[in-house]
């Protein structure tokens, strides 16, 4: 996912770009370090949402937070470099040797397993010259440059730097990938930039720091390594990462008017939201189906939304993940993966009308999502207001966005004075001197 632009203002290059870190470093706060003051025109954005305001008086956050591409920089470095991400799931690095690669901000990152099936993750980026190593997914018994052929393995290790005779002062030691900070939940791959975590990547502990105390509702409610995956979709669209999150996050506000077929399938009326500390929970009863009705809805429909771009649906022998990357400030990738239960692997046709009936509900979605953008980018619009009754999910994701941005912006500031204050007593004793 690549802005593609300087940080215009808001912070500076090396504040926003996550350093090379050796394993055990402990990272720096990002945007904190060397970090210029963050633009006005940003603090004033996000200002302009006061989280305190109960849910029945408040407005949304303005236009601006989904148009305005200094805001995106400072939610990629508050948000996206700041704690757990699901990244991807355990098929996809089933084996040892297997591989997949992605990008968040502008950390181009790979998650393997080496041969002894022990899961790492990279920046998958040559020490050399600074080329990507991997693309896509795959499996390799060791990653070579395709750029100067320096390879190596899995495990991160350094094994072969080509044409370096005469070279001083290298160890080769010193020139392994730069690592990066890997667990799995369930089915679910996670990676995180800065170092806050415990160091035991146990299970339970990353549940407790990804999902709080919404990880035992979800563990227990089918949401597991118990569902082979069966294909992922992806999908380009013309709108901000967060208004896909928006819509997801209505409470089935828009269902009846957009998804005609899927409402027909749910008691609307059973609608119920749940709010944790980074998830909130959409559950819904389905209506009965007839005997000879096809049926993939199941009795009842889980939506859990994990902070910030995740969401996990679970629904009869179904289990789908949405993942919500920003592409730039008006576009975002959401990358649809799908899990069956066992017993209907070959069922064929099952499975075919079950992806072209979720397909039918994208399509809708998408074709929201992106005229919602478009009336963002209208002078007409500045503000709107909560339906107090459904949004209270979408409520809760907007308050946990602004806490993670102003916490990012006062930390800038505090080492800003900081760093004032030094320049200031050196300059006095300088002059002293």
């Amino acid at each position: 996912m690549a802005t593609g632009r300087s940080l215009a203002g808001v912070y500076s290059a090396r504040a926003t770009r996550p350093m090379p870190l050796r394993a055990g470093a402990r990272a720096p706060c990002a945007g904190a370090a060397a970090a210029e003051p963050a633009a006005e025109h940003v603090r004033r954005l996000v200002a302009e949402f006061d989280p305190a305001v109960p849910l029945d008086s408040a407005v949304t956050p303005p236009s601006g937070w989904y148009t305005d591409p200094d805001f995106l920089q400072l939610e990629i470095d508050s948000v996206f470099f700041r704690g757990w991400q699901a990244v991807g799931h355990i098929w996809q690095v089933k084996n040892p040797n297997d591989f997949f690669t992605g990008r968040l901000g502008n950390v181009e990152f790979v998650v393997c397993r080496d041969a002894n099936g022990k899961l790492h993750a990279f920046h998958n980026v040559c020490r050399h010259h600074a080329s990507l190593l991997a693309c896509g997914s795959g499996h390799k018994t060791c990653f070579q440059c395709p750029y100067h052929g320096w390879t190596y393995g899995l495990d991160g290790t350094l094994l072969k730097a080509t044409r370096i005779s005469g070279i001083k002062n290298f160890n080769k030691n010193d020139f392994g990938l730069i690592p990066i900070k890997v667990a799995t939940w369930g089915p679910f791959v996670l990676i995180r930039f800065d170092d806050e975590s415990t160091e035991d990547n146990v299970y339970d502990t990353v549940g407790n720091e990804w999902l709080g105390s919404a990880s035992d509702l979800l563990g227990t409610n089918g949401i597991d390594t118990s569902l082979p995956h069966i294909c992922r979709r992806e999908y380009i669209i013309n709108c901000n990462w967060k208004v896909f999150c928006d819509n997801y996050l209505d409470g089935g506000y828009h269902v009846p008017y957009a998804h005609g077929d899927l409402a027909s399938g749910l008691q609307l009326q059973s609608y119920e939201t749940l709010t944790y500390e980074r998830v909130s929970v959409q559950r819904c009863e389905s209506a009965p189906a007839e005997p000879d009705d096809f049926d993939r809805l199941g009795t009842k429909a889980l939506y859990a939304f994990v902070y910030p771009n995740f969401m996990i649906n679970r629904y009869g022998p179904w289990m789908d993940t949405n993942l919500a990357v920003p592409l730039d400030s008006t576009r975002c990738k959401v990358v649809f993966d799908y899990f069956l239960d066992k017993s209907l692997l070959d069922d064929q046709c099952f499975i075919k009308k079950s992806l072209e009936d979720s397909e039918q509900v994208q399509i809708e979605d998408i074709a929201l999502c992106e005229g919602v953008q478009r009336g963002l980018e209208s002078p007409a619009y500045s503000v709107g207001r909560y339906a107090p009754s459904v949004e209270m999910a979408m409520h809760h994701f907007h308050r946990l966005m602004h806490a993670n941005l102003r916490h990012c912006m006062n930390t800038v500031l505090y080492c800003n004075l900081v760093n004032s204050a030094t320049f200031q007593l050196h300059k006095k004793h300088v002059c002293w001197l």
